[in-house]
């Protein structure tokens, strides 16, 4: 808007707008007590309610718009200082603000975002760039000779909502243009007083899908009409402090790639707080309580005055199929540990676990002879060891027993989260292996070898999963009737996916891939798309001169690293 007189204009768009969309009708108008919001003929006419502040200069009254009023600005103000930006641009800085609010989950919505809310449709945060960065616009080949720069230099702006493409202001012709081919670099900034690039960190430009450009009639002159100055041309506030002229190269995570990792935690409540509020997790930590009364694992006692009691809290995890889908929701109740005082409330705490080359010749072995690999998992092991310290814990939030506040949970078992926890377990499972006549490997603790005869049983444990297999069906069979008679097991019969290997068991061979391992890798270093090169080195990546002071991301060594366990 130019003037406030066009208030109503703008308000009668807006609400034909909504109410088309949303097939609702808007039935309340709060605002403050301004002039422009008057018009108590049409509201009368709409049928809507018009509430004011009681008080002038009071906006605390109107506290929910006012507040988001100031958080929006907030966000522009830090915008425009964070890439050294003119107050010319605040319009657009708080445009994107509003735009990136709107793709934000709120507890107004129930933990959504208002885009998913309105429209039904999570929203995508691939497209997010950083505010202010500069940027180089492709030319197309219609508007530009054979021998002239493919691109022009610009400043991000924001995103078009009449198409989709970014606002891009462009430094050469001092408009504001629309378009989808562009090239982003983050981590730089244009120094106004200079007219040149001014870098701090070095980052990779990121390729955006070629598109149709085109020209907004929003100009130079426009920009400084919004913001009622107007300066010859936009110039840099000055920094409070000189930036360094040799900078160690950095390099930072995408936007987007925080704000995808942020829509993926959103699956996971942090708090018992969040989870209490869904169904899905509420039965997750039913199941989890009826597991630890089931295993008797604690008893209710009088709080001691000369022990120490440890706090519980609960952590959420959603368990995922080889395919990604969800396979369910795991509430888990953890001791907090790091309270525990070592030589009173734990003594030794190592716990052996299956190396994957043990569990990768075992699959060898199974192929090579034949035979067939079976898969179980252990329900809460940790809950099965048992524990020669007294351990007092709090009740768990949710399920503290009625007119029993004040009291504590005296441990009989291990609980998860202690620091004796693990041991406790492995001493336990290994007892039961050794009492039942196997040998326990002497270079891998955690593979255990039965024979009878000619027939032979190989378990393999990898904390509270179990493969086994043999040339026995009968001593299979034999072994796991007394596993689940002995602990509350999870038959999962022929074994499918084992730590993020999916196996295909044929009939006379097996088949191991690692492919939904290798997307989630090639997804997070962007690379779904790659072609094969003969070196990882990054086509067009500038350096800059480093002493070694900052810790650098390195890419090529992290993925190097990932991509050893394939």
């Amino acid at each position: 808007m130019r003037e406030k007189s066009e208030v109503f204009k703008v308000f009668k768009k807006f609400k034909n707008l909504v109410e088309k969309q949303s097939g609702r009708s808007i039935k309340v108008l709060r605002s403050d007590r301004g002039k422009e919001y008057n018009n108590s003929e049409f509201d009368k006419e709409e049928g809507i309610e018009h509430q004011t502040t009681t008080v002038s200069y009071n906006p605390q009254q109107n506290g929910v718009s006012e507040r988001k009023n100031r958080t929006v600005m907030e966000m522009a103000r830090s915008m425009l200082q964070e890439k050294h930006l003119p107050k010319a641009f605040w319009a657009e800085a708080v445009y994107t603000a509003v735009y990136l609010l709107n793709r934000c989950p709120t507890k107004a919505v129930q933990n959504m975002t208002p885009i998913e809310a309105w429209s039904g449709k999570k929203p995508s945060a691939k497209h997010l760039r950083v505010f202010g960065s500069i940027c180089y616009v492709h030319i197309p080949t219609e508007k530009r000779h054979k021998l002239e720069e493919k691109t022009e230099k610009g400043i991000f702006l924001g995103y078009s909502t009449q198409s989709k493409g970014y606002r891009i202001y462009n430094l050469k012709t001092k408009k504001l243009i629309i378009s989808r081919d562009v090239e982003f670099d983050e981590d730089a900034m244009w120094n106004w007083d200079e007219e040149k690039v001014e870098r701090q960190s070095v980052m990779i430009p990121k390729e955006t899908p070629p598109q149709q450009q085109q020209e907004e009639g929003t100009d130079q002159a426009e920009m400084e009409r919004r913001s009622q100055q107007a300066p010859g041309s936009p110039r840099r506030p000055p920094p409070s402090e000189e930036i360094e002229e040799e900078t160690p190269p950095r390099r930072t995570k995408l936007l987007s790639d925080i704000y995808e990792t942020c829509n993926f935690i959103m699956l996971e409540p942090e708090n018992f707080e969040t989870a209490v509020k869904h169904k899905v997790w509420v039965q997750a930590m039913e199941e989890e309580i009826k597991m630890i009364e089931k295993n008797n694992t604690w008893e209710l006692a009088d709080r001691p005055k000369d022990k120490e009691v440890i706090g519980v809290k609960w952590i959420y995890k959603t368990k995922l199929n080889a395919d990604g889908s969800i396979q369910k929701h795991k509430a888990r109740l953890v001791a907090k540990g790091y309270s525990q005082l070592p030589g009173i409330d734990y003594t030794e705490t190592f716990a052996p676990v299956a190396r994957l080359d043990t569990i990768r010749a075992l699959i060898a072995i199974a192929a090579n002879k034949k035979w067939k690999i079976y898969q179980m998992d252990v329900k809460s092991a940790f809950l099965n060891g048992y524990i020669d310290e007294e351990i007092y814990v709090e009740q768990p939030q949710g399920f503290i027993a009625k007119g029993s506040e004040e009291k504590v949970l005296r441990l009989k078992k291990a609980l998860y989260g202690l620091k004796q926890a693990p041991r406790a377990w492995y001493s336990r499972i290994d007892k039961y292996f050794m009492d039942r006549g196997f040998r326990r490997s002497l270079s891998e603790p955690t593979l255990y070898i039965k024979s009878q005869g000619n027939d032979t049983l190989i378990v393999s444990l990898y904390v509270d999963d179990l493969i086994y297999t043999g040339n026995n069906e009968k001593m299979i069979q034999d072994f796991k009737e007394d596993m689940m008679k002995t602990f509350e097991m999870s038959d999962l019969g022929l074994m499918h996916f084992f730590l993020g290997i999916e196996i295909n068991q044929e009939k006379e061979e097996i088949f191991i891939c690692q492919r939904k391992y290798t997307e989630t890798l090639l997804k997070k270093f962007k690379m779904e798309s790659c072609k094969t090169v003969t070196t990882p080195l990054v086509t067009g990546e500038k350096y800059q001169k480093e002493d070694g002071s900052q810790k650098v991301d390195a890419p090529c060594t992290e993925v190097s690293l990932e991509a050893y366990y394939i």
